[in-house]
């Protein structure tokens, strides 16, 4: 092994520029800045002890968070992969000498946040940022949603019936290491003959940027339609609302003409009243436009690998999608950036 050399860091992240690190490409257009306000404001909130080491920059911490959301990782890997990659250091600011954050510590970072419900301001302040940046949501709304998997709860017949009336089994209330390790808010689902357990991210995706403009987090059983006027984006230059025929009904149809919206939903043909040829093709026309919304979907599940969302309980949960559709959207914007 040959002795290293005083500049061969500069040279492996040269290397690396040449060959289009994805990470130098979104630390260089994203405005970090435009969150420190609002991360700071969340931390303050938290009493801290003058003891002590000096706490990390906030936006620092903020960008580990969009590495381990970006990636997937665990907080134990986030620590060794920032450590271990010079893409990731370069992505923080960070040289071989500078101390990294380590588990706990991202953790705790994490968990902050959630509780003070920063994740969905740094979204809208994000959003905010997008349409002041000419990113405007243009053309419609397309609202879907999607299941996030959480790992699967082993409970007799009895206790799931108490956890689904809202209330805690006698036997996990009298135990609190095990009720700890029990997620009392996700719900089981079915989707297509399979059965899953934890939440839905139910979001409103702009027809021409295909960014995510609003979103929502429930438990699992929660049927799509419920949360469509939640998703509503009046600041869409196109009133037109585009989904699958989870949506559509003729109650919805009217509800949102009172509201100003156009219907543009997939129609179901039923037992006995099969969709007409006109309908089909329809349908068709209508998918060609409400299909860009799996491009966000497609991207996370891309992402996450179909790794289960590690967490218990819907804050945390909610936290951990709201970043995710946080960190699609900023990659989204910087590729917009890039062919600009």
């Amino acid at each position: 092994m040959s002795q290293q050399g005083l500049f061969d860091v500069e040279n492996r992240l040269l290397d690396l520029s040449q060959l289009k690190d994805p990470l130098e490409i979104l630390e260089k257009r994203i405005p970090w800045e435009v969150f420190r306000r609002d991360l700071e404001r969340a931390l303050r909130k938290e009493k801290q002890s003058p003891a002590g080491r000096r706490p990390y920059d906030a936006v620092l911490m903020f960008k580990t968070l969009i590495l381990q959301s970006l990636y997937a990782l665990s907080d134990h890997q986030t620590e060794f992969q920032i450590k271990d990659r010079f893409s990731f250091m370069r992505f923080l600011g960070l040289g071989t000498a500078d101390k990294v954050p380590d588990q706990k510590t991202i953790w705790l970072y994490r968990e902050i946040l959630a509780k003070a419900g920063a994740f969905e301001r740094l979204f809208e302040r994000f959003e905010g940022y997008l349409c002041g940046a000419g990113y405007k949501a243009k053309k419609g709304m397309i609202v879907d949603a999607t299941i996030v998997e959480v790992p699967r709860m082993r409970n007799s017949r009895e206790e799931n019936e108490q956890i689904k009336e809202g209330e805690v089994p006698k036997s996990l209330a009298e135990n609190k290491n095990a009720l700890r390790q029990k997620d009392l808010d996700a719900r089981w689902t079915q989707k297509r003959g399979q059965n899953y357990f934890g939440y839905k991210d139910h979001v409103n995706v702009d027809a021409k940027h295909k960014l995510i403009r609003k979103y929502t987090v429930t438990p699992a059983h929660v049927h799509d339609s419920v949360e469509l006027e939640g998703l509503l984006d009046p600041w869409n230059t196109a009133g037109v609302v585009y989904g699958d025929s989870a949506y559509g009904s003729h109650e919805k149809e009217e509800k949102l003409g009172e509201l100003g919206y156009v219907f543009r939903f997939n129609r179901k043909g039923h037992r006995g009243h099969p969709l007409t040829d006109g309908q089909k093709r329809r349908n068709r026309r209508m998918s060609r436009i409400r299909a860009r919304v799996e491009h966000a979907f497609g991207w996370m599940e891309r992402k996450t690998k179909g790794v289960l969302t590690r967490g218990i309980g819907r804050i945390r949960i909610a936290a951990k999608i709201g970043l995710r559709n946080l960190v699609y959207n900023l990659d989204r914007y910087a590729y917009l950036e890039g062919i600009a």
